[in-house]
């Protein structure tokens, strides 16, 4: 540790260490104190969520002699996630108390200063050392004793405050290059789809004609659905609706079915090639099956389309991916739960039929825009990586000694 920086335990670094107040459901009212929970808590920041907000009455306060907090007052959360991260209150406006899960800190004045942890909070070596304490198979958490224990390291409060300057000037740039990095990224995917719009409205010779979805498909091979219980894993990969996005099926997250399961539905046994659309969850979104997942299956949340040899299945796919196919199918869309895409009514979709070649044309040219447009997702985040690990190395060096 570089010379003048001393050590000492979270709890022995303030003059109030604290769990908020037990509130439950019925003690909640519209209106009156405000209960500040786990979910305000972000890394280093405030989450207000005032769409959310929850309260508690005057008499709820004095009833169960409740502990008030205040602007500047530090919350640190003991669940995940991550357990332990931290936030300073701002000025909301109302009075204020906090969930048992949430800790109260008010820092000794002569040894730490709020700002100066809100940061460490947010460096490896904290989030570290707290995971080393939690407990909890399935969610961790950590109790407030054990986060008392935690060792914070501290120089004298000068360079603190040296290094929250230094911090907060580095931080507000980050923010900054992250926001335009979001806003590029945001961009780049607009653009996409803008250009996906672009071509399937402003058809060119040959464009005119129309065929239903259902008309298309090869002779008995009807549009269908397939595994309804999958049941125990196996030997056979099957795609849900989860394991479609952008065009594509992700293959590295494919579960498995048994032989046994699959054999039931041999009508939705895979040979590459068919068009692939999640009806359920986040319906609309679609891919054509690559030849690897030759002899895979679907689960009932996926459709399966069989092309005969009149149209691409990548010219459909793209068709239905884009604005005016996506406003085909979110017409055919019901639920008022959980959307759903209607097999029945799938079928009517209305799909162009130009010439082969021009299928093949536009496949070839998105192809290649959507190339270019993941070469530009790909470059923003790789950017954020390097925002993040930038922020990291800040923390590891202002918290070493080495800033």
């Amino acid at each position: 540790m570089k010379a003048g920086w001393q050590t000492n335990t979270l709890a022995d670094t303030c003059e109030v260490f604290a769990d908020g107040d037990w509130i439950e459901s019925k003690d909640q009212s519209p209106a009156g104190i405000r209960l500040i929970q786990t979910g305000n808590i972000g890394e280093g920041v405030f989450k207000d969520r005032g769409e959310k907000a929850r309260y508690i009455s005057e008499e709820t306060f004095k009833r169960l002699r409740c502990t008030e907090i205040f602007e500047g007052d530090c919350l640190i959360s003991r669940l995940p996630d991550p357990v332990g991260r931290s936030c300073l209150l701002p000025d909301t406006g109302e009075r204020m108390i906090t969930a048992v899960d949430c800790t109260i800190v008010r820092f000794d004045a002569k040894q730490v200063l709020p700002t100066f942890f809100n940061y460490y909070s947010q460096s490896r070596n904290y989030l570290i050392a707290v995971d080393s304490q939690t407990t909890g198979a399935t969610r961790k958490r950590i109790s407030r004793s054990n986060l008392g224990q935690i060792h914070i390291p501290y120089p004298p409060l000068s360079e603190q405050q040296r290094i929250v300057r230094i911090l907060d000037q580095a931080f507000d740039s980050i923010a900054t290059a992250k926001a335009n990095a979001e806003k590029n990224l945001q961009n780049a995917r607009a653009l996409f789809e803008s250009h996906l719009e672009v071509v399937f409205t402003q058809q060119g010779e040959g464009w005119d004609d129309h065929m239903r979805l259902e008309e298309l498909t090869e002779p008995d091979s009807p549009i269908t659905y397939g595994v309804v219980k999958p049941g125990d894993d196996g030997e056979v990969v099957f795609v849900r609706g989860g394991d479609l996005a952008q065009g594509h099926v992700l293959v590295g997250q494919l579960r498995t079915i048994t032989q046994s399961v699959s054999r039931q539905y041999k009508r939705t046994l895979l040979r590459g090639g068919e068009l692939l659309i999640s009806l359920v969850g986040q319906p609309g979104q679609v891919a054509v099956a690559p030849p690897e997942l030759a002899g895979a299956n679907i689960a009932r949340q996926v459709g399966l389309i069989r092309l005969g040899p009149r149209m691409n299945a990548e010219f459909v796919r793209f068709f239905l991916q884009s604005p005016v196919g996506q406003s085909a199918l979110g017409a055919r869309k019901s639920g008022s739960v959980q959307q759903v895409i209607n097999l029945g009514e799938l079928r009517q979709v209305l799909i162009p039929m130009p010439m082969p070649k021009v299928q093949a044309d536009v496949v070839k040219h998105l192809v290649s825009f959507t190339e270019e447009t993941q070469r530009l997702v790909s470059l923003y985040q790789r950017k954020f990586a390097a925002l993040d690990e930038l922020k990291n190395s800040l923390l590891h060096q202002a918290f070493s000694g080495a800033l």
